[in-house]
């Protein structure tokens, strides 16, 4: 088998896993987060948390290693504005990343201490929901840019 179809193929592939789980996890988290009862919310806060470590950690590892290799192997190199443009929208994605994920475990933390109180979500799970969202709208952005900058690669 080729190497580098094999490379590529595991970088599309894994570009699909990084952006999909995003949105899917963005989605189901913010339908969840707009009820009041704290049961399925500690659930589907968990469940966030084990697909960022589950798909999106290995692709945020996955995407770098196989993004410069690839760079490599085609003779392009830092300077091509493309490839620039690409790594700055993935740094501002994992800059607000980092937060989000700090974010949805203490939210997590919180949907359950109200399920098993049985008392209501605190004031602190709606203002860091709110944080969370608003921090995922330039990492989404920037994913979505990294996506068509791979696809159109720019001169």
């Amino acid at each position: 088998m080729d190497t580098y179809l094999l490379v590529k193929s595991l970088h599309i592939l894994s570009a699909i896993v990084l952006f999909g789980t995003g949105l899917g996890s963005a989605f189901y988290k913010y339908m969840a987060d707009r009820q009041a009862d704290p049961v399925p919310l500690a659930m589907t806060n968990r469940h966030v948390i084990l697909a960022d470590w589950w798909f999106t950690t290995p692709t945020i590892i996955i995407q770098p290693l196989t993004g410069f290799w690839l760079m490599h192997r085609l003779g392009l190199d830092l300077d091509t504005a493309w490839i620039r443009a690409s790594l700055l929208l993935y740094v501002i994605a994992g800059v607000c990343w980092v937060p989000v994920v700090y974010l949805q475990i203490r939210m997590h933390a919180l949907a359950r201490h109200a399920a098993e109180t049985q008392t209501p979500l605190p004031a602190d799970y709606r203002r860091q929901a709110r944080i969370w969202f608003w921090l995922g709208v330039p990492a989404f952005a920037s994913m979505l840019g990294i996506v068509l900058l791979m696809v159109f690669k720019p001169t």
